[in-house]
């Protein structure tokens, strides 16, 4: 008989919600927690659950992907939802907490539960038996080894991604599909451009402002090879990107019959093709200036960007290769992890990879049935997202967006009109599924 026994490591976002899901579900937990005994570089409070950057939680609107997404992990025993609730300040259409009240209202929760033992303890190796590990970008070196001797190469520590825009937002008129020299399927979305373009362009990239790096993330970006940013390549030389990323050998533009002056490539982020990463754009450019440069690229004036580049040190796992939609090791029964590391992005993305791998767990223990989050919810596409083999080879860690989201049976115009439509939808089907398997609320 399997022991109604679990060990959660970790006590920020993911592994709070995991250790509650557990408990709730009559399961007995170990929660371990390195601080105080020991801080990562980003961390200075000694309360669970610490927001490290912002303090917002994004939209509270469901009419939003992460208002979505909040709606959905409260329908799911969400602890973090709630305690942010009631410690919220003003922050417009944005739910934002007081960073230690938020803090100290998951710690005593936590605390208080009968059935959640904290072990304030560095853990260097991962135990035997049922465990969710949820130790964030910023793992100690000592686990991060333990974790590296069980997903072998899948580790990364540094987060080196390119934007990515949603496939419907882009000017058909202007791009075409086609591979260098039409070889495979097409599989590329080109963006031409001609001389006049290209040098616009390039003007706008190489006097755009970059992000500061945080002293974390700048000996990362020292050592880290194969990641030159593309403002850093193209202030080698006007033609440097001519002859990386944006050369146009192989291609002739439809419109022109000719090869284009420079070609900036999209390849598909996701099976379904809603969403399209730009290929070689890996940048340290500060958001809104990312937003203005590269919507000057042929196609893309209106581009809906879903995520932008960044290049910060953060451990993650080749998670495709190595979960199931559960959030489990495939190879490796009853060892799951959460949060960050398995690469969702952003808070509540974090604490809900921890509701699902808590919830799957302690369904597991308890012999029933599991929820099988449908992917037309933002809590299902996210699980689907990081367990789909089909982003093995290119993963990038993603927030929650509705461009994950499969298309709706009908063409709705109306952006605020379609994302209410995708709510709606998201919201019918994770009931519909709640009520199948007979879930109750027990958080």
């Amino acid at each position: 008989i399997m022991t109604k026994k679990a060990k959660v490591i970790g006590a920020g976002l993911a592994g709070c919600e995991a250790a509650w899901q557990l408990a709730n579900a009559g399961i007995e937990v170990e929660l371990y927690e390195m601080k105080p005994e020991k801080y990562t570089p980003a961390h200075h409070y000694s309360g669970f659950a610490e927001l490290v950057c912002s303090n917002s939680l994004k939209a509270a609107r469901i009419e939003s992907a992460a208002g979505l997404l909040k709606a959905e992990m409260e329908l799911l025993g969400s602890l973090t939802v709630p305690c942010a609730k009631a410690n919220s300040v003003e922050a417009g259409g944005a739910l934002a907490v007081d960073r230690k009240a938020f803090s100290d209202a998951v710690t005593e929760k936590i605390r208080s539960h009968s059935l959640i033992k904290v072990i304030e303890k560095e853990l260097t190796e991962i135990p035997d038996g049922n465990v969710i590990i949820a130790t964030g970008p910023l793992t100690s070196d000592g686990l991060a080894e333990s974790i590296k001797k069980i997903c072998g190469n899948s580790l990364s520590f540094f987060d080196a991604a390119a934007p990515i825009v949603t496939s419907e937002s882009l000017d058909r008129n202007l791009v075409f599909f086609a591979s260098r020299y039409d070889r495979g399927d097409a599989d590329y979305i080109n963006c031409p451009m001609n001389k006049e373009e290209y040098t616009e362009f390039y003007n706008a990239l190489i006097t755009a402002e970059s992000a500061e790096l945080k002293d974390v993330d700048k000996e990362y970006f020292r050592v880290y090879e194969g990641c030159m940013p593309i403002e850093v390549l193209a202030k080698r030389g006007e033609d440097t990107m001519r002859f990386g990323p944006l050369k146009p050998v192989g291609l002739t533009d439809p419109r022109t019959g000719k090869r284009p002056y420079a070609v900036v490539q999209l390849r598909k982020e996701n099976k379904d093709g809603t969403l399209y990463n730009l290929v070689g754009f890996q940048t340290n450019l500060k958001f809104s200036e990312q937003k203005r440069v590269f919507s000057k690229i042929t196609g893309l004036q209106n581009a809906e960007f879903v995520r932008y580049g960044v290049m910060h040190r953060n451990t993650f796992i080749n998670s495709p290769r190595l979960l199931n939609s559960h959030f489990e090791m495939r190879e490796r029964e009853n060892t799951y992890f959460a949060g960050q590391m398995t690469g969702v992005e952003g808070y509540m993305e974090s604490a809900a990879s921890g509701i699902i791998a808590g919830l799957s767990l302690a369904r597991k223990l308890n012999g029933q049935e599991q929820i099988i989050l449908p992917v037309n919810t933002m809590t299902g596409a996210l699980s689907a997202y990081i367990s789909d083999s089909y982003n093995e080879s290119n993963f990038q860690p993603m927030g929650a967006n509705m461009g994950i989201l499969p298309d709706l049976d009908v063409r709705i115009k109306d952006k605020k009109e379609k994302y209410k439509a995708y709510a709606d939808r998201a919201i019918n089907a994770l009931k519909d599924e709640l009520a199948r398997v007979g879930y109750e609320n027990n958080c």
